[in-house]
């Protein structure tokens, strides 16, 4: 971290809440501009590419079944 960072950032805990409270949402709009796309790693694709097979393969349940085990469970 640069040493002007540091020091505006040390007077942070100085200013009211509200100037806090806006740097705070200025921040979190600048890691949304910078924060980038998200990448998989490889046991999370292998695990999307599973699924994907799975619903090719007709494994996944229809939107009846589904219903029908949450109605046995609410009742």
């Amino acid at each position: 971290m640069n040493k002007k960072l540091e020091t505006l950032l040390e007077h942070v805990s100085t200013w009211p809440d509200e100037a806090q409270a806006e740097l705070i949402q200025r921040i979190v709009e600048i890691e949304a501009r910078h924060a980038g796309v998200y990448r998989l790693s490889d046991e999370e694709r292998a695990a999307v590419r599973r699924g994907l097979q799975e619903m090719r393969d007709g494994k996944l349940a229809t939107d009846e079944q589904v219903a029908a085990v949450f109605d046995r469970y609410r009742s």
